[in-house]
């Protein structure tokens, strides 16, 4: 061990690979921090927690000083100044040191004084420890071992809402002083001329007051927060499903499954309203009530007569609110299908002057959205507004009774006044109730279409233990894989067999629709096979962390898409933490060098969404120069270069046989040209293997017409 080293430290995501290690879990970095989000390629401690949990870590931020430190939580995480971190794994008070683990030497533990580790310590560490999970014998057979995606980020505010519930009944109670001062004041001080019990009654009402309104704001405050908390947690939960869906599970419509994503916005409207506050508010009408029965009985029945009729009304109304929240939805959803398809095809739809019929198809779907949501907000209307014509009749009502019941002597004035005043606030909750009724028909739609949303599978389920393999060799096997496309009853792949060396050279050819592209997308771990078994490595690829996976793939997709950003974001969307040499040598051997070294921004050109402002060529080199930035052990090249011209072409076939050495690499192509850079030739044909072998007797073969379609 050495002594008094420097404090040094590292990037938070390594921290947290050495706690995983410690603890059992050797996980890569990539695995650790796939589909989170990120700052500066890193970490962040607000997101440390959600990459814990990936290697069965619970993590807590203290802040705490080096003195305060439990150590008996050790080995823990510190914050240090300039985005570092360490590993501290033990603390010795006596001696006045601390022993640290470095990432760049995670087996060798380094001794510091504490007034050096002091000066650059932040005050907060992480302290993280295995999460014990019960297992299916504890919870039994037909028991989730994972909590609900909304419900446990309710649950989770659950103190705050606890203390809305406080305030919401101290302020029902306050409720109660106005109309008693009133009442007092009416018909003891005026009769009696008792200016000093006026005194002091107005002082005590004047202190309750002051109490309601700062309990008003708290309330308001802790609302405001719960509801920020838990629009945070879904949001962020919603996309981390959406993004982790098997696409086998994707959906039909991006445009429907947009909107439905967006019905998010009537839950989020629902639980930021006061909904916490209405349902407290909901008994207080009994004491309300009550009081009023207690100032004169007979006016407690137009409060009775009233809330009926409204929560009878709002129950009426809600199997009709309930159909149309869901009608609304899906003509929102089906509208939104056509916009954003038509978007996207918009060059199409002009070239076959087809707006005409796209126009029509829009213009039915808004007719029947306007013509629900007509019916949707004039039936939540006549709730709400019955609701407050209900409130001002019964308290007219009220008055009616409360001055026959004076004429008669039942009744003094004061407690008229304290009545009237108090059945307002015995209505309000009603009110409000009758509202939330109609708009929680529209949550609750939303929620169950999201509902549907969460439940779908996703490539990374949580709890599943994979193989680390943080670097493949490149050797590949399928056996009898058979493969058919989500809804498609007929067979992309038919018990195809073969097997790849590493470092092999494999051009796959074969008709449109024959399968070649399937091929690669399920060696990308995107799609599973129906039957039969894939093996990287001698390891069934289901094994493999799909991170790990991709990260050793380089992939040259057949469809190319590109996000809007720069030329540079596009190249290292997969190597972040590439340098900027491995990027310009990377556009050189993509033939991207043309584009870069000619236009003012270079690397900063915007490329448009979908890169757009680029030509079919240039997106290839893109492309290709994505594939190869972080030099992977395995290429998987669907037509790399159907776009290119051929002095490009002959370009990315000389850098492709230079990055190749030692690679393997599988290549599915129609050009002849790049059948040079192959050894072995695999024909496909009707989703079956119908030759496999060196390439120039297949070639030969092909040439004579030896090789006979599947079909036949």
């Amino acid at each position: 061990m050495a002594e008094h080293a420097e404090v040094g430290g590292g990037s938070l995501v390594e921290c947290l690979r050495i706690l995983a290690r410690l603890h059992g879990h050797d996980m890569s970095v990539q695995t650790l921090i796939a589909g989170l989000p990120l700052t500066s390629g890193d970490l962040s401690p607000s997101v440390f927690d959600r990459a814990a949990r990936r290697c069965n870590l619970t993590s807590r931020i203290a802040s705490h000083s080096l003195g305060q430190i439990n150590s008996h939580l050790l080995p823990a995480i510190l914050i240090l100044d300039d985005n570092r971190a360490c590993v501290i794994s033990g603390i010795d008070r006596e001696n006045g040191s601390a022993s640290l683990i470095h990432a760049d030497l995670p087996d060798a533990q380094t001794s510091i004084t504490l007034d050096t580790l002091e000066t650059s310590y932040s005050g907060k560490v992480i302290y993280c420890r295995p999460e014990f999970k019960l297992d299916s014998r504890a919870l039994g057979n037909d028991s989730p071992i994972q909590g609900h995606w909304f419900w446990d980020v309710i649950r989770d505010n659950r103190r705050l809402y606890r203390d809305v519930m406080l305030a919401a009944v101290l302020v029902n109670l306050f409720a109660l002083s106005s109309p008693l001062f009133i009442m007092n004041v009416y018909d003891r001080v005026v009769p009696n001329h008792a200016t000093d019990t006026l005194w002091v009654l107005s002082a005590g009402l004047f202190i309750v007051l002051t109490a309601d309104l700062l309990i008003r704001l708290m309330r308001n405050w802790f609302v405001d927060l719960a509801a920020s908390r838990t629009d945070i947690r879904l949001s962020s939960r919603i996309m981390s499903q959406v993004l982790g869906l098997k696409l086998s599970h994707r959906p039909e419509s991006a445009g429907a499954f947009a909107s439905n994503l967006q019905a998010y916005e009537s839950i989020r409207s629902f639980i930021s309203s006061f909904v916490i506050v209405a349902l407290i508010d909901l008994p207080f009408v009994l004491l309300f009530t009550l009081v009023i029965g207690l100032i004169h009985p007979p006016l407690m029945i137009p409060i009775i007569v009233g809330s009926l009729a409204v929560l009878g009304y709002a129950v009426l109304a809600q199997r009709k609110l309930h159909e149309l929240s869901e009608s609304s939805q899906k003509a929102s959803a089906q509208r939104n299908a056509t916009l954003v398809e038509s978007v996207s095809n918009l060059e199409t739809i002009k070239s076959f002057s087809a707006e005409s019929r796209v126009q029509t198809i829009y213009e039915r779907a808004t007719l029947f959205l306007a013509s629900i949501t007509t019916k949707l907000r004039l039936i939540s209307a006549t709730v709400t507004n019955g609701a407050v014509w209900t409130q001002h009749s019964v308290a007219l009502a009220i008055i009616l009774i409360g001055v026959y019941a004076i004429i008669a002597g039942d009744l003094s004035q004061g407690g008229l006044i304290a009545a009237y005043l108090l059945s307002s606030r015995a209505m309000a909750p009603i009110s409000q109730a009758a509202g939330l009724l109609a708009q929680y028909h529209q949550a609750a739609t939303a929620l169950g279409s999201l509902e549907e949303v969460m439940a779908r599978p996703v490539e990374r389920p949580v709890g599943k233990d994979w193989v680390h393999r943080p670097a493949l060799h490149g050797e590949i096997e399928f056996r009898n894989v058979s493969f058919s496309y989500p809804g498609d009853e007929q067979q992309t792949l038919n018990g195809v067999s073969f097997k790849v060396k590493a470092g092999e050279k494999i051009a796959i050819l074969g008709r449109n629709g024959s399968g070649k592209s399937t091929l690669e997308k399920l060696l990308m771990g995107l799609y599973h096979p129906d039957s039969g078994s894939i093996l990287i490595d001698g390891i069934d690829l289901r094994q493999l962390d799909p991170a790990d996976l991709r990260r050793n793939i380089g992939y040259i997709p057949q469809d190319i898409h590109l996000f809007y950003g720069t030329l540079r974001e596009n190249i290292l969307i997969a190597a972040p933490h590439a340098t900027d040499q491995q990027l310009i040598d990377c556009a050189r051997l993509s033939g991207l060098t043309s584009l870069t070294d000619r236009h003012p921004d270079g690397f900063d050109l915007m490329v448009g969404e979908n890169g757009q402002r680029l030509s079919g060529g240039q997106r290839q080199s893109v492309a290709i120069a994505r594939a190869i930035i972080s030099e992977p052990p395995i290429l998987l090249l669907d037509e790399p270069t159907g776009a290119l011209d051929h002095a490009s072409e002959e370009l990315v076939k000389r850098s492709l046989t230079e990055l190749g050495q030692g690679k393997t690499a599988l290549i599915i192509t129609h050009r002849t040209a790049m059948l040079e850079l192959t050894q072995r030739i695999l024909v496909i044909d009707g989703g079956k293997i119908v030759a496999d072998g060196p390439k120039k007797d297949v070639v030969e073969a092909l040439r004579q017409g030896r090789i006979w379609s599947a079909q036949t």
